[in-house]
C-alpha cells in the first residue's frame, strides 16, 4: 500500500519504520526541514532500541522517504495517519491544535479518495471534527474526493516500541464505515498472522479505549505505591505483599510494583486530559484525581527520605543519582521522577552525581546552570556517579544498574547509603555488604548512620 505518515515524532516514526518493513511504500512528512535531512540520512532522533537499524533498512530498500512538503506525502496515498503531539494545554486539556492545523491543510489539498486515520491520542469527537473541517474545505473547492475518518490509536512501550508495533497484544480499529475497516485489516494483517486480534468498533469507541486503557494502568501504578505507604508505617514489605496480590488472575502481576511514581508522554497527559473531558461532561472524576495526586506525592518521596535519613542537613552533601529518563530503554524525560528529585536536592544545596545511559544529553541543557556552576556532575558510568558520594540513589531501573559490583561501589562512596526508587535489590543482601538500604514501602535495613553535617 502507499501511506502517508504525517508527523516524525516518537508515534509517527515508529510507525513509518515499521509499515515500511512490511513492503508498503510509506512518506513521513515532517515540518522540520533540519528532522527530515536527519532522517533521510538515517539519523534517529530519538533513543528507541532497534529503530535505527530497520530505518537505515528501509531507506536502502526505497520503502521510506521522508519531506517536509504535505503534497509529497499525500500524492497517491491510500492512507494518511495523522500522527502529530497533542501535549497538555495550560489547563490540562489535550491540545488538538497540530491535530487541527494538518485536518485543514489535508482538506486544502486532497484531491483522491482515501482513508485518513487518527493515530494521535486525541479526546472524544475529534475524529468528528476532524472529518467536518476536511470535508467542509473539499465541498469549498468543488473537490469530490471521499474522505473516511478512522482512529487507530498506539499503545507502544517506549523502550520496546518496534517490537510491540510488529507483534501487537491487540490493535484497534474505530471506523464507522466497512471501508475504513477492511483497509486496516488488509494494513494490519501481515503483524498479525500469528494471532487474530484486531478489534473493530466505532470512532468514538476506539478514542476513548486508549485513554480509558493509560489511565486504568496509571490506576494500579498508583494504588500499589499508596500500599507502599501504608506499608512503610505498618512495617510490612510491600513486595510480599506485591507477589500476594500479584497471583491473583483478576489483578495480574503487570503495573504492581511500587516505586518513585510514573512519568513519560502518556500517562501524565492522558490521565489529565480524561479529567478534563468527564468534566466538561458535568462528571466528577474523583479516581482520576486520586491518581494524579497519589503520583505527584509520589514523585518527591524518595526526597523526602533523603532529607530524613541526613537530618535535613543537604548542603555539601554528594548524591549520586542512578537513572535519569522516566523509564529504561528511552531518552525521554518528559515527566521523569528523576527531575522532581534533581530540582530538590539542587535547590537544597547538595552536589548531584548523575548517570544515565541515553538521557545525559537531555539532562545537561535543561541544567546547564548547575552543570557550570559544579553543582551537577554527568556520566554515562554508576561507578563514576558514586565516587565520593554520601548516597547512592536508584531513579530508573537500567539493566547496566541491576547487578552491579557492589563491593567496588561501596569502597567508593563516603557513606555507603541506597535508596531504591524501584524495589529492584534485596535489602537483606546489601545489608550484609555494609549498605543501609532504603526501598519504597520496605523496612529500613542495615545500621549505617550518617555522618554529623
Amino acid at each position: 500500500m502507499r501511506i502517508c505518515v504525517i508527523g516524525a515524532g516518537y508515534v509517527g516514526l515508529v510507525s513509518a519504520v515499521c509499515f515500511a518493513e512490511m513492503g508498503n511504500r510509506v512518506v513521513c512528512v515532517e515540518r522540520d526541514p533540519f528532522r527530515v535531512a536527519r532522517l533521510s540520512r538515517g539519523e534517529v532522533p530519538i533513543y528507541e532500541p532497534g529503530l535505527d537499524v530497520s530505518l537505515k533498512a528501509q531507506i536502502a530498500n526505497d520503502q521510506l522517504s521522508f519531506s517536509s512538503d504535505l503534497a509529497v506525502g499525500i500524492n497517491q496515498a491510500q492512507i494518511i495517519f495523522i500522527a502529530v503531539g497533542t501535549p497538555s494545554g495550560e489547563d490540562g486539556s489535550a491540545d488538538l491544535s497540530h491535530v487541527l492545523a494538518v485536518a485543514d491543510e489535508l482538506g486544502e489539498r486532497l484531491d483522491h479518495d482515501c482513508l485518513v486515520v487518527n493515530k494521535s491520542t486525541v479526546p472524544v469527537g475529534t475524529g468528528e471534527q476532524v472529518a467536518r473541517r476536511i470535508n467542509t474545505a473539499l465541498a469549498r473547492r468543488q473537490q469530490r474526493a471521499r474522505v473516511v475518518l478512522a482512529s487507530n490509536p498506539e499503545f507502544l512501550k517506549e523502550g520496546s516500541a518496534v517490537e510491540d508495533f510488529m507483534r501487537p497484544d491487540r490493535v484497534i480499529v474505530g471506523c464507522d464505515e466497512e471501508y475504513g475497516q477492511q483497509l486496516l485489516k488488509r494494513l494490519y494483517a501481515p503483524f498479525l498472522r500469528n494471532h487474530d486480534r484486531l478489534l473493530c468498533m466505532g470512532l468514538r469507541a476506539a478514542e476513548f479505549s486508549k485513554y480509558a486503557a493509560n489511565a486504568f494502568l496509571a490506576t494500579k501504578i498508583s494504588f500499589i505505591n499508596e500500599m507502599a505507604g501504608i506499608c512503610a508505617r505498618l512495617g510490612v514489605d510491600i513486595e510480599d505483599v506485591r507477589r500476594g496480590i500479584g497471583s491473583d488472575k483478576r489483578i495480574g502481576t503487570h503495573f504492581i510494583y511500587a516505586g518513585c511514581g510514573y512519568g513519560g508522554s502518556c500517562f501524565p497527559k492522558d490521565v489529565r486530559a480524561l479529567i478534563r473531558t468527564a468534566e466538561h461532561e458535568g462528571i466528577e472524576p474523583g479516581i482520576l484525581r486520586a491518581v494524579e495526586a497519589r503520583n505527584a506525592l509520589q514523585k518527591t518521596l524518595l526526597f523526602q527520605a533523603i532529607r530524613e535519613h541526613f537530618n535535613g542537613h543537604l548542603q555539601g552533601r554528594v548524591v549520586a543519582l542512578w537513572g535519569l529518563a522516566f523509564k529504561p530503554g528511552t531518552d525521554d524525560l518528559r515527566e521523569a521522577p528523576s527531575l522532581v528529585l534533581l530540582d530538590a536536592l539542587l535547590n537544597a544545596g547538595a552536589r548531584v552525581q548523575a548517570c544515565d545511559p541515553a538521557a545525559i544529553d537531555g539532562v545537561a541543557k535543561r541544567y546547564a546552570r548547575a552543570v557550570e556552576a559544579g553543582q551537577l556532575s554527568l556520566s554515562d558510568s554508576p561507578y563514576t556517579a558514586c565516587q565520593g558520594a554520601d548516597a547512592v540513589v536508584l531513579v530508573t531501573e537500567w539493566k547496566q544498574y541491576r547487578q552491579p559490583d557492589f563491593a567496588r561501589i561501596r569502597g567508593a562512596m563516603r557513606m555507603p547509603v541506597l535508596f531504591d526508587g524501584r524495589n529492584i535489590y534485596d535489602a537483606s543482601q546489601l545489608a550484609e555488604q555494609g549498605f543501609l538500604y532504603r526501598g519504597i514501602g520496605r523496612p529500613v535495613v542495615g545500621s549505617c548512620k550518617a555522618s554529623a553535617a
